[in-house]
Formats: structure tokens, sequence, C-alpha cells
């Protein structure tokens, strides 16, 4: 019992020195970013913060890690769920959405900061591995459309980049928690994809 109640508060506080270290990333960005501060806006002291996390570079990548982690275990029902590709594409970017907009600091974290890395910085991070797998099964799932002529016969890559993008400006230059209806996602495939 001691060990579960031990456990449990070791993450409430791993929890709360992320979420100050995404308030002090999000204003200050790596370089900017120091320990003192973290801790400062975390609640807790630096000699906490060094017995939990080594650097303000591996809180950074717990984040990060935290993140692409949560969004791929709520995704994994809807892909297994599926029924079609197109049917199954168009309920993850729904629950992309509703993922962000339940948490939109930590995801407009998550989608913009990485950007400041090196690409071998990027593909060495633990994080990186649920980034990869979720584009992965978006590309495939592109590519089964096409097949099954549920998408115009295009190239995956182009048609991923071009929806990716379309999708994260109605996500992030929306309004915050702006419902994403799968009837929105669907018009704005039709849209973007009837020239076919």
């Amino acid at each position: 019992m001691t060990t579960d109640r031990k456990a449990a508060e070791r993450e409430a506080r791993q929890k709360l020195i992320l979420q100050g270290a995404l308030t002090v990333f999000k204003e200050k960005g790596l370089e900017g970013a120091k320990i003192d501060e973290i801790a400062r806006v975390s609640g807790f002291g630096k000699a906490t913060l060094y017995y939990y996390f080594s650097s303000k570079e591996e809180i950074f990548n717990a984040l990060l890690l935290h993140g692409w982690l949560q969004l791929w275990r709520e995704l994994e029902e809807t892909i297994e769920g599926g029924d079609s590709p197109r049917r199954t594409f168009i309920s993850m970017l729904k629950k992309i959405a509703e993922v962000v907009n339940a948490d939109r600091p930590l995801y407009e974290f998550l989608f913009f900061v990485p950007r400041s890395y090196s690409s071998e910085e990027i593909e060495k991070a633990e994080w990186k591995q649920y980034q990869t797998r979720l584009y992965r099964v978006l590309l495939e799932l592109i590519e089964a459309g096409i097949e099954k002529n549920q998408f115009p016969q295009m190239n995956p890559d182009l048609v991923l980049k071009a929806l990716g993008g379309l999708f994260h400006g109605l996500v992030f230059w929306g309004k915050d928690n702006q419902i994403v209806s799968e009837d929105l996602i669907e018009e704005m495939l039709d849209n973007m994809l009837k020239s076919n």
C-alpha cells in the first residue's frame, strides 16, 4: 500500500514539474529556460527537480514523450475499430482534434516546438517513434483508401501533407476548443480532393 501511495505521489510530482516546464518552455524555449525557473513555476525546489530529472533537456524530452504517447494511446482504439480506410482516417482526425482541444497548451507545444530541434536530435528522441507511427498509420490509410477508390488517385505522401496542413490549420488556427466534427472533416476532404 505504501509503495502504491509513493508511486502515485511520484507521478503527481512529475506531472506538476512537466506542467510547470511546459509554461516555461512555451515562453522561453529550450535555450532560454532555466532549471530554477522551471522549479519555481512547478512549485518545487531545484533539488526536487534534479531528483526526478537530470537536466532541462530531459524534462523537455519527457514532456514531448508524454504528449505523443498520450495521443497514440487515445488513437489506438480508433485505429483498430475502423471499418474502411477513409472512415478510419476521418475518425482519427476527429480524435486528434478532441485530444488537442482537451490539452491545447501541451499539443501546441508538441506540434510547434520540435521544429527548433536539429534533425539528428529529433531522430534520436524517444517520442519520435510515436509521431512516426501516427504518420505511418495515416499514410497507410490513404494508400488503402486510394486502392479502394475512397481517395483520388494521387501521390499518398502529397495527400497526407496537404490534408495534414489543412487539418493543422483547422485545429490550431480555429477557435480554442472548436468542435471538429466528422462532417467538417469530410467536407474538408471533399473540397480539397474534388478535382478527381
